[in-house]
């Protein structure tokens, strides 16, 4: 990590806006899409000005590789060209996501061929953007959340691969295809630069609670950070980590994301609510890198509020000398749930129920302004 590279924002705005980009299969078996579901793929120059005129340049989407490759090896990008070609004409900066949760169907996530061929597509994307998408040097985020897929798919599977107690395999097999595809992006662009979108937590215990109660929790704290220190090199050096793989690191904070070892949210508020500030600090102090909250927001009426509650804390971490680039609202845009299709109405962009019209949310976007005219 140059010093240059602590201290020169590679994104054409702090505040972004995220567009939820799952691509799962659930455990029953049900495709998600959230890009297709809300009608942004084929709305995304309207979405993007829509952020633009809000001030807001720099946005994270994603590819949807089950689309893409449906068959081994043959790439079809009509899915995704429109999306392009609609960031360069509106000269929005995107943060493509690689694996937003889905692959194609004929691909086994535990094998081999996974990590090739993710590596292969990731390569294949990079040189796309590089021919079609314009200018400015491009950044992905190669695996979205790679310790929620693990704990989702291969711990309690609710997601495909859909299995039980086998999220530590998991991980490790998504590290590696994250290594992977970085490698190969770099070869194709030298330019690239990534993130690793992780979830932010706290999990805590009372003191009374038992003692091995205390220690799971302390256990489910040090494992947010299992998948930044492998692509590092600092754990699992058998994967193939190393210090230059580990290059900005996003992270994903929500109001639900600090919760009591023994079940529920730890309240707003709580003694053992921590400060998101000392929560980013000690990332900060860990990894030297980079940071940026690539995901936070919260619904309704809430959203404002928790922006408000966010933007202080990145404020106050700054101050304390933590480098962070940005602050995404996340997601941008309604979208379905995915277990259950429930209109969600969060972020700037508010959708109509046939999910063809957006109007812009007057109150999240007035403290979007305020925020905006005092943290950077």
């Amino acid at each position: 990590m140059t010093a240059a590279s602590l201290t020169q924002s590679p994104f054409r705005s702090f505040f972004m806006g995220g567009f939820e980009g799952a691509t799962h299969r659930r455990a029953c078996g049900t495709q998600v899409d959230s890009i297709a579901a809300t009608r942004h793929d084929a709305l995304a120059a309207t979405d993007y000005r829509l952020l633009r005129n809000a001030g807001i340049w720099t946005v994270r989407d994603a590819l949807r590789w089950h689309l893409i490759e449906q068959t081994p090896e043959v790439y079809d990008w009509s899915s995704f060209r429109p999306m392009l070609h609609a960031a360069r004409d509106t000269g929005v900066q995107v943060i493509w996501d690689l694996c937003h949760y889905g692959i194609p169907d004929w691909l086994d996530v535990g094998t081999d061929a996974f990590v090739d061929r993710f590596a292969a597509f990731a390569g294949a994307a990079a040189s796309l953007i590089r021919a079609e998408g314009g200018d400015v040097p491009p950044v992905f985020c190669p695996v979205n959340e790679i310790s929620f897929w693990a704990w989702a798919g291969g711990e309690v599977g609710c997601m495909a691969p859909g299995v039980t107690g086998a999220g530590g395999w998991l991980k490790d097999q998504l590290v590696r295809a994250a290594l992977a595809a970085t490698a190969t992006v770099r070869v194709v662009d030298p330019r690239a630069r990534f993130i690793m979108a992780e979830p932010l937590i706290h999990v805590g215990a009372h003191d009374d609670d038992p003692a091995d109660v205390r220690s799971l929790a302390r256990q489910h704290v040090e494992a947010q950070f299992e998948a930044a220190d492998m692509m590092a090199g600092l754990r699992a050096p058998e994967l193939g980590g190393h210090a230059g793989a580990l290059d900005m690191i996003g992270l994903n904070f929500y109001p639900e994301n600090q919760q009591f070892q023994t079940g529920g949210t730890i309240p707003f508020g709580y003694f053992m609510y921590r400060p998101m500030r000392a929560l980013l600090l000690e990332v900060y102090a860990r990894y030297g890198r980079p940071m940026l909250i690539a995901e936070t927001g919260a619904e309704g009426a809430n959203a404002a509020a928790w922006l408000q509650y966010v933007a202080g804390e990145v404020r106050a971490a700054r101050q304390a000398g933590a480098v962070i680039w940005g602050l995404c609202v996340y997601p941008v845009l309604d979208y379905p749930g995915w277990d259950d299709g429930r209109h969600c109405p969060c972020g700037l962009l508010a959708a109509d129920p046939a999910w063809t019209g957006r109007t812009m949310r007057a109150d999240l976007l007035a403290q979007l302004q305020h925020e905006a005219a005092t943290l950077p």
